[in-house]
């Protein structure tokens, strides 16, 4: 498939720079497969397209606070962008301005904190050492949140984001971007799901920097999706299974709780299992381990609409999207979000 049929015009008004006041007054744009049709609501009404028995499965990850600013004892200024952690205390990151940091070159962070800048890695990211092995507390005082490069704010993030740039029900702390099709529910929304017995299961994701990663060839085969860390414990698989036995749809919220269940999901059933998944969907694909998808809407030739292209089609999916920039829907990670039935 060429990458360029994920193509689509998106005038800049449409991207969201910040939340919908209420997390459930984001619209919401309702697609039948089987019917080909669009239906314009509002997400608090989320619980009357679903089914009772169907189950919900959320992405928990906690978006930590990548990114770091200091400065090197010459004074000239760096910036560190944490990746992933490989040991306690040592992980991958982006440094700007690489360049000019050597390895061995310690930056001096806030509150006296020094982190070491080490060796050079591929795709130009860089090794760095802390000099303790509890880096999530120390960022939680010392770090960013880290938006995505669409969202425009003059002095990093703002109050504000540290609330709404998480999911209310975020537990497991690892992530470098929010899962955003999580970002709508509220305790209203999940109380109107549980009145109508529609059940919910959590798995994790952390999402890595490479999910705003452009499809930059023009074969969408020929593109490489990062690996991402996941746990899929058992309780989850076998709560999956039984919906599924008992005529229940598993409805995932999110590309990143697809990536997880198409990943473990063999011969129609789910298994337990936890490590890194490069699971990459495009079209054509035959889903096994999803039935109804809740995703926000997607930038332009990226890996997260092609997988949205490989679940509703290609030509209704961009149809969609192009009713919806008309209809003034908000794009991206602060956006509005879609069913896919």
């Amino acid at each position: 498939m060429n990458t360029d049929l994920l193509n689509f015009e998106l005038p800049d008004e449409r991207i969201a720079q910040q939340p919908a006041d209420k997390r459930d007054a984001s619209r919401l744009l309702v697609l039948d497969r089987a019917a080909q049709t669009m239906h314009c609501d509002h997400y608090a009404n989320i619980a009357q397209y679903l089914n009772p028995g169907d189950c919900m499965v959320l992405n928990n990850t906690r978006v930590i606070r990548a990114r770091l600013k200091g400065h090197k004892a010459t004074g000239g200024k760096v910036e560190i962008f944490l990746l992933h952690e490989d040991s306690p205390g040592e992980w991958t990151a982006l440094v700007r301005p690489s360049a000019k940091v050597k390895p061995g070159t310690e930056v001096l962070l806030s509150n006296d904190i020094t982190v070491t800048v080490a060796d050079v890695l591929p795709e130009g990211r860089r090794r760095v050492c802390f000099h303790t092995p509890n880096v999530l507390e120390l960022l939680e005082s010392t770090g960013e949140l880290p938006l995505p490069p669409y969202i425009e704010r003059k002095e990093g993030h703002s109050a504000s984001d540290l609330r709404r740039y998480q999911t209310v029900y975020a537990a497991s702390p690892g992530a470098v971007a929010a899962p955003t099709a999580g970002l709508h529910f509220t305790d209203e929304v999940f109380a109107s799901l549980d009145a109508k017995g529609i059940d919910r299961a959590a798995l994790t994701l952390h999402v890595g920097y490479g999910t705003f990663k452009p499809v930059t060839v023009d074969n969408l085969k020929d593109h490489y999706v990062e690996p991402e860390d996941f746990e899929f414990p058992e309780v989850i698989a076998t709560q999956l299974n039984e919906c599924r036995a008992k005529g229940g749809r598993i409805v995932a919220v999110g590309t990143t709780s697809t990536r997880v269940l198409e990943t473990q999901c063999k011969d129609g059933r789910f298994h337990p299992g936890a490590g890194q998944t490069d699971a990459y969907i495009y079209p054509p694909y035959t889903f096994q381990g999803v039935d109804v998808l809740q995703t926000n809407f997607h930038l332009p030739k990226s890996s997260l609409l092609a997988l949205v292209c490989a679940f509703g089609g290609t030509d209704f999916i961009l149809e969609a999207y192009k009713f919806a920039v008309a209809e003034k829907f908000r794009f991206y990670s602060y956006g509005d979000v879609m069913l896919i039935l």
